[in-house]
């Protein structure tokens, strides 16, 4: 975990003044970046994040170390593990880079699932659900949903869920006037700010 933090900041940039807050920015980009690896910028963020020594190759040593976190997720979750091997020969296999045990920048925005190499090392849970997906489930003549409309998507249906869900337990105004409610909300509002900053 802290070393997905450190690397996560100003755009999978390690920064010196590197803090344990994420601004709002940094948040957003780190969103747009994960529920999109396949866009260009997405590509940069998530190379930066796993080219650790930044030497602008991410070697096989930094494939197998962002793996291991990976493993350990496997475990907890109790999924049959996967080789390191089978899985950098499945990276190698996707990006097809130029030099055996290097990966440049370059390799991966050339590489058609860009997405897919992210997620081998950085997000098990998306890479075993495009492994396990039903390979006929997109019907003929329909273009594929990227990864940023599916994301869109299924906050869209919550968001709906959520709306029918208040539907059916309207609050009602419990307040004299409108001053009294601006006052509590306000008070409300300061405690939840107080809360997360702290």
């Amino acid at each position: 975990k802290q070393w997905y933090q450190r690397r996560v900041r100003v755009q999978g940039t390690v920064t010196p003044k590197c803090t344990d807050k994420l601004t709002y920015m940094d948040f957003i980009r780190f969103l747009l970046a994960e529920e999109d690896k396949s866009h260009p910028t997405a590509i940069e963020y998530w190379f930066r994040v796993m080219d650790l020594d930044g030497d602008g190759y991410i070697s096989l040593y930094e494939l197998e170390y962002f793996y291991q976190a990976q493993l350990e997720k496997m475990r907890l979750l109790g999924v049959e593990e996967c080789s390191i091997l089978d899985c950098i020969c499945q990276a190698l296999d996707l990006v097809r880079p130029r030099e055996d045990t290097k990966i440049t920048l370059s390799d991966v925005k050339k590489c058609k699932q860009p997405s897919q190499f992210f997620n081998i090392f950085l997000n098990i849970q998306k890479f075993l659900d495009h492994e396990l997906r039903d390979p006929f489930s997109n019907k003929d003549g329909e273009t594929p949903l990227t990864d940023w409309e599916k994301y869109a998507a299924r906050e869209y249906d919550d968001l709906i869920a959520d709306e029918e869900y208040n539907k059916q337990y309207e609050y009602e105004d419990d307040f004299e006037d409108e001053e009294e409610e601006r006052m509590v909300m306000g008070q409300l509002a300061k405690s939840a700010v107080e809360t997360y900053t702290k």
